[in-house]
């Protein structure tokens, strides 16, 4: 019997976060002070009924706040707020037949005023960190929460409108051009060889080497999220022990968070087309 959507989603977000090394990411060999590989295999389970609305047809932006707030029912608090963000639109174009890029987008630009109040709920479930938006954007602060969906209804903002006004970040960029990073990953992953988890790891390390982690720059600085593309590259290049970087990262507090996710996503494109697990 083959998978669901949603249980190949389900199964992207273990393999993402079990492929190792990732420098800077929690992985099968690395936990964080207080975020550990448990947490994120718990949170990947409690998605799931997110993910099923998702697969099922039901709003983007119900389907998401279902599934963070399900992915938070553990200790460890936000896994892969992230991840979700990028999986549920994917879901939803494959349950309705249409996992391509033109599929996803033109899912991402159906979005509605009450998919972005779904969103913004989202952020009730757990701590989220986000730079401070401009100041004329005050009030769609998401960090808000529900406080801002009066704001989102009066001036008629959807979830995709949302993403736009997002567009620096990888995740937002993702939805507002068809997922582009995520499609073409999961080529290359459908295209390498040995285990998957070495292919997910690998995978890592191409999107970051060719972009810089948005959560990286805004956590820890310009010239941090640029050492960590270059050193990312220097891993592919057989010049630096991936492991080593990823000891390094983790001490030093470079968490690449937005390449996790698109991995995530890829992982998910290259399962609906036939990667064998």
């Amino acid at each position: 019997m083959s998978r669901t959507h949603a249980e190949q989603a389900e199964l992207a977000l273990l393999l993402e976060v079990a492929g190792t090394p990732k420098p800077g990411n929690v992985d099968r060999h690395r936990d964080h002070e207080d975020l550990r590989f448990e947490h994120f295999l718990a949170g990947s389970v409690g998605a799931g009924e997110g993910l099923r609305a998702a697969a099922a047809g039901e709003p983007v932006g119900e389907a998401f706040e279902t599934a963070v707030a399900g992915m938070a029912e553990q200790e460890g608090g936000n896994t892969q707020f992230g991840c979700l963000l990028l999986l549920v639109p994917l879901v939803r174009a494959a349950g309705a037949g249409e996992l391509t890029r033109d599929g996803v987008r033109e899912v991402c630009e159906a979005t509605t005023v009450a998919d972005a109040a779904g969103f913004y709920r989202a952020f009730e479930h757990v701590d989220v960190a986000l730079a401070d938006p401009p100041a004329e954007l005050d009030e769609l602060d998401a960090r808000r929460g529900s406080d801002a969906v009066p704001a989102l209804e009066r001036d008629g903002v959807t979830l995709y409108d949302v993403m736009v006004h997002s567009e620096s970040d990888g995740n937002a960029a993702e939805w507002t051009n068809g997922f582009p990073r995520a499609f073409r990953e999961a080529d290359r992953i459908l295209d390498g060889d040995g285990p998957v988890l070495d292919r997910a790891s690998r995978a890592f390390l191409r999107l970051l080497a060719e972009e810089e982690d948005g959560f990286v720059r805004q956590q820890s600085g310009p010239e941090a999220a640029r050492e960590a593309t270059r050193r990312a590259q220097a891993c592919l290049d057989g010049e630096e022990d991936p492991e080593r970087v990823a000891e390094e990262f983790v001490e030093r507090g470079i968490n690449p968070g937005t390449t996790a996710d698109i991995t995530c996503a890829s992982l998910y494109v290259a399962l609906e087309r036939g990667l064998s697990v």
